[in-house]
């Protein structure tokens, strides 16, 4: 049974617009091809379309009401508003300031969907969690997740995102969070930054938004943990660091690969733990550790959370297993072709590194929006795939080719401009007994390369 997530009363109250019609949503929608019956659709407007025009479609297919910015008729379901961005802001505050939840923030340069995901389901055994949907973390996303936290909501979790200074603290002082989490600091964004000292920098804005006596969920083994600890204590938040640091407040003690997961033994703020994380690579290690340290801070089930763990699994292009039959036998195709940056693509070698195969194969393309250091950073990538045992390397696109050049002779698979060009050709050199790693930024267009693979199936 579907619940009341807003009504035209609340809404009327929320915006400051005026309302037509007397309806209730039980659900908030900006996209009119995918919106639900009972939908609130928001119709955004961008530089290439009007939402308006897309009301008329959003009712047909079952949509409670509009909020818009011009009259569509007495007769029709709205809420009319100035501006319809302003008005899903105002949804996303009435709905944060209406709910008693605990609310948990999660950024970082990389791990944050998956951090989310996973205190998503740490929390669930402990009361009705609501969490932001996919990586539904810039200036449209936070709000619309927001506008979609029911009332009765015991935790939220949410995700910020950001590529320009500025960005998170905007969102941050929107979700009000108890406890914000920073995952890591790294070089992704360098086209905006001048180092990763100032995407550091940025980061910290998350504790701008933290509730008052909340905590700073920190990584103890990152170099910038010095630097953001001192950010958070500035509005009064208690620092957590997790990681393998002994000095670390949420510790591992030892972890062990077991099948497709990894076993883990860690001290949460003194309280010894055993779980099994349903995913491989000591990043998800780290990040568990992160998630258990929130969990203990909201004041929810820590052992509940623990046991959760196992069901954690990566989502799909962010580490995804798949074993692929063919005539000829089986091979290993690891999906992580959503997003890279130089910290990503190391992780993602490490799990590579840990997987038993005639030969590790490995599918890079470019990582984006790394600014002057775009290749000097590629180029850096030779010693992460020598340690890891890389059999064979293929290239894609303008920055992985200075890395090509330096790999050993014997490594070089191919290099190619496009994904477009290089499947057909990576998919004939793939064998029966490979493990092959696929991973670049998600303009790089790899899951072309992931599906062609994966259509050699018998």
């Amino acid at each position: 049974m579907n619940v009341a997530l807003w009504t035209s009363e609340d809404a009327e109250a929320a915006t400051g617009g005026v309302v037509f019609g007397d309806w209730t949503a039980t659900g908030v929608s900006i996209d009119s091809r995918t919106v639900n019956s009972g939908d609130l659709f928001v119709s955004l407007s961008g530089p290439n379309f009007d939402g308006q025009d897309f009301v008329a479609d959003a009712l047909d297919r079952g949509a409670a009401a509009a909020v818009v910015a011009n009259s569509i008729g007495s007769d029709l379901p709205a809420v009319v508003v100035d501006d319809t961005m302003e008005g899903l802001i105002a949804l996303a505050r009435f709905a944060r300031a209406r709910c008693g939840a605990r609310i948990a923030a999660v950024t970082g340069s990389a791990g944050k969907t998956g951090t989310k995901e996973a205190l998503k389901l740490a929390l669930a055994g402990s009361g009705s969690t609501h969490a932001s949907d996919a990586s539904y973390n810039n200036h449209w996303g936070v709000p619309l997740s927001l506008a979609r936290m029911p009332a009765g909501s015991d935790y939220g979790v949410f995700e910020i995102g950001m590529n320009h200074p500025g960005e998170i603290a905007h969102l941050a002082k929107m979700i009000g969070p108890h406890v914000a989490i920073v995952t890591t600091v790294e070089a992704a964004h360098l086209e905006f930054f001048a180092d990763t000292a100032a995407i550091a920098d940025s980061k910290a804005e998350v504790f701008e938004g933290l509730e008052p006596g909340g905590f700073a969920i920190l990584n103890r083994d990152n170099e910038h943990f010095d630097r953001l600890a001192a950010a958070a204590r500035v509005p009064g938040a208690e620092v957590i660091g997790f990681g393998a640091d002994p000095r670390a407040d949420a510790r591992v003690t030892s972890h062990e690969a077991e099948g497709d997961g990894t076993m883990v033994s860690a001290d949460i703020r003194g309280h010894a733990l055993e779980y099994k994380i349903g995913a491989p690579g000591f990043h998800w290690v780290r990040n568990s550790l992160a998630v258990l340290a929130a969990v203990d801070a909201i004041g929810a089930n820590l052992e509940l959370a623990a046991k959760a763990m196992t069901q954690v699994e990566p989502g799909p292009g962010r580490g995804t297993q798949i074993t692929v039959e063919t005539v000829d036998g089986p091979f290993a195709v690891i999906d992580d072709s959503y997003n890279a940056n130089p910290a990503s693509v190391r992780a993602a070698l490490q799990v590579l590194s840990t997987k038993t195969a005639d030969r590790r194969v490995l599918v890079l393309g470019d990582m984006g929006e790394l600014g002057p250091e775009a290749v000097s950073l590629h180029v850096g990538l030779a010693e992460a795939i020598s340690a890891a045992k890389v059999d064979v390397v293929f290239t894609v696109g303008e920055h992985t080719g200075p890395l090509n050049d330096v790999l050993p002779a014997g490594k070089r698979g191919g290099h190619w401009p496009t994904a477009g060009h290089a499947a057909a050709e990576i998919v004939a050199a793939v064998r029966p007994g490979d493990a092959v790693l696929v991973k670049g930024s998600n303009a790089m267009g790899l899951g072309t390369v992931v599906r062609s693979l994966v259509e050699r199936s018998r």
